[in-house]
């Protein structure tokens, strides 16, 4: 089958690849403009538009791809298909009456709509999600689905490390999808339950936040769901913010100090109750404690915890 190629992320870019070895390859890939991006901001291509490169597909990087133009461009690659993943731009009409379009959702739908599906399902704790095959509508995410892979998630789990998984699930399930297509036998659509929607909504700032009003256990998923690549941040006394790369859930007895105290704890220090274990980084949260295991201080590398205490050591509380 003849095919196009609309996407961005690392998680589209994988998509891509796999789309590229099968026999539906595109003819064509759009993709979303380069950016500044990092501490110098240099100029730097979305991943979908290097992997396009490196594969030798004719690529197209609009600043609107709605434009009659654009429009024309796809129009010219007469696609049979045309495949939608982690795009990150609105697509309206005509485009979406003018081709069949398919888009490839790191999520079981209805549940975790919008964008950031696997960063919510790790922080909701939800014990498995997937990736669904959906035709694209003018709605966000609401369109029928007609392929749906499912997929658990494990108390260890990043963000990396499931993305990983999606990446390869995502593009066999949309390559079996266009193999039926293109064989006569399309999988049948089921429209969304929409008594079983969730939004997921992207990650801002806020979220990014350990908030020690809220029990460590919530904390620890929301460290993992944005490991690698957004990371977590925790406020230190005097206000600064700190990187967490790991942490977990610990077990402290009475005498290491108030688990409610919602402020850093440095347990190497008597003063908070020495136990056995020193150069731990704890958060005492509403509900139980959250041991930071690896930092990254602003403007420096990651490293345990331990390291960073012995180099640094905590501010003194205001």
């Amino acid at each position: 089958m003849r095919t196009a190629f609309l996407g961005t992320s690392d998680f589209a870019a994988a998509v891509l690849e796999r789309l590229a070895a099968s026999d539906h390859r595109p003819s064509l890939v759009l993709s979303r403009p380069d950016r500044p991006r990092g501490r110098g901001r240099r100029m730097s291509a979305p991943p979908v538009a290097e992997r396009a490169r490196a594969l030798e597909i004719a690529l197209e990087q609009p600043e609107r791809v709605n434009e009659p133009l654009v429009l024309d461009r796809i129009a010219q690659a007469r696609p049979d298909v045309v495949v939608v993943c982690a795009f990150g731009a609105l697509i309206k009409e005509p485009l979406l009456s003018a081709h069949e379009l398919l888009n490839v959702h790191p999520s079981l739908l209805p549940r975790w709509r919008g964008a950031a599906p696997i960063e919510r399902a790790i922080m909701a704790g939800d014990e498995r999600t997937g990736v669904s095959i959906m035709r694209l509508t003018a709605g966000l995410d609401s369109g029928p689905v007609c392929l749906a892979a499912s997929e658990p998630i494990t108390l260890e789990d990043t963000y990396g490390s499931l993305a990983a998984r999606l990446r390869e699930i995502g593009g066999e399930a949309l390559v079996r999808t266009l193999d039926l297509i293109a064989a006569g036998e399309p999988p049948p659509f089921a429209e969304q339950d929409e008594g079983g929607v969730t939004y997921a909504e992207k990650i801002g700032s806020e979220d990014r936040m350990l908030d020690p009003t809220r029990l460590a256990s919530e904390l620890e998923r929301v460290v993992r769901a944005l490991q690698p690549h957004i990371g977590a941040q925790v406020a230190l006394a005097d206000g600064t913010l700190l990187g967490v790369h790991r942490a977990r859930t610990a077990q402290i007895s009475s005498s290491d100090g108030d688990p409610a105290d919602v402020g850093m704890v440095d347990h190497s220090q008597p003063q908070a109750g020495v136990t056995q274990q020193s150069g731990r980084l704890l958060l005492g949260c509403r509900i139980g404690v959250l041991e930071l295991l690896e930092v990254q201080p602003p403007g420096g590398r990651a490293m345990d915890a331990s390291a960073y205490l012995r180099g640094r050591g905590l501010p003194v509380r205001r």
